[in-house]
């Protein structure tokens, strides 16, 4: 097994796409810090962070005290005020949203590297048919499900790999394009309110996008064994991930909203203020993306180990 992934390993790489990809994923990376600089240095007026603060606390109180807010909704209403509070009584500012610490903090390198992933796990297994070389691979002494495994194992390592490489590139753009603008992450926890450290915070957002370029790459590996066409898997699973927003609000009054595979997807919300549904946590939807990840490998690798290449 470790040798049929390392030949997938050195055959993915061994193409001069793979590179141009990771290339690409850097230089968009460090473009997007230097529009984000430029866009900075326009906005010339500062924000009194303690006048914000005081407006979102009265906000979040109101809400409380009308009594309409329940389960996520009304937990996370009850943190901000705890760390609204907090940062008021002890002055303390917040990140401010174009800084070195929030690029490290809230790291924006899943969507790029998602795509790159799609790209390549589309196309690992129906290359082989259009190629015409999936015979010569079925005819060695290997049991298709390693087959399946390797490639699949290759197409996650890739993945991994994006993910380090973009997240290292925010850090040294971070530090090339944004001065320290101070500010301190919190957040709750065993009911008291702490101090976030950035990187810790923004490997656990790199965590969270992650899972989202694992099932993205799956579905888009399952398309592309069953239908043998890259097209159409990359076009299929970049419809998922565009579109997923737009179904998910569209259907969010129905109970069905909850089982969907898109409304599980960005597991980043949970870091955010954003509650689609008050019966929805993250413990609960890492379940949801499960059961659609076994349903996705089991198709795949059913297809291709039962599949007459014969003809």
């Amino acid at each position: 097994m470790l040798k049929l992934l390392q030949n997938e390993w050195m055959k993915l790489w061994s193409k001069k796409g793979t590179w141009i990809m990771a290339g690409l994923m850097v230089i968009l990376i460090i473009g997007l810090a230097g529009i984000m600089k430029w866009s900075g240095s326009l906005m010339d007026e500062e924000s009194d962070w303690k006048a914000n603060m005081r407006s979102n606390l009265e906000m979040e109180k109101t809400s409380l005290e009308m009594g309409d807010l329940k389960g996520e909704s009304k937990r996370l209403a009850e943190e901000n005020v705890q760390i609204y509070e907090y940062r008021l009584a002890n002055d303390i500012a917040p990140l401010n949203d174009i800084s070195r610490e929030s690029m490290i903090y809230n790291p924006s390198v899943g969507s790029i590297a998602l795509l790159l992933t799609v790209i390549v796990a589309a196309g690992i297994v129906a290359s082989e048919f259009s190629q015409g070389t999936i015979k010569m691979l079925l005819t060695r002494p290997v049991k298709r499900w390693k087959i399946m495994t390797s490639k699949y194992l290759a197409i996650l390592l890739f993945g991994i790999l994006l993910m380090l490489i973009g997240f290292i590139t925010t850090i040294l753009s971070a530090f090339i394009f944004f001065p320290s603008e101070g500010g301190q992450a919190l957040a709750i926890s065993g009911g008291n309110v702490v101090e976030v450290s950035i990187w810790s915070h923004g490997l656990y957002m790199l965590l969270l996008s992650f899972v989202n370029v694992i099932i993205t790459a799956t579905f888009a590996f399952m398309i592309g064994s069953v239908f043998r066409s890259s097209g159409m898997a990359i076009g299929l699973s970049l419809f998922i991930y565009f579109t997923g927003n737009v179904i998910v609000s569209l259907l969010s009054r129905f109970e069905i909203v909850k089982y969907l595979l898109f409304t599980h997807m960005d597991l980043t919300i949970y870091e955010s203020n954003f509650v689609l549904n008050d019966d929805i946590t993250l413990p609960f939807s890492l379940a949801v993306l499960a059961v659609y990840l076994i349903v996705f490998l089991i198709v795949s690798y059913t297809v291709f180990t039962k599949r007459d290449i014969t003809a």
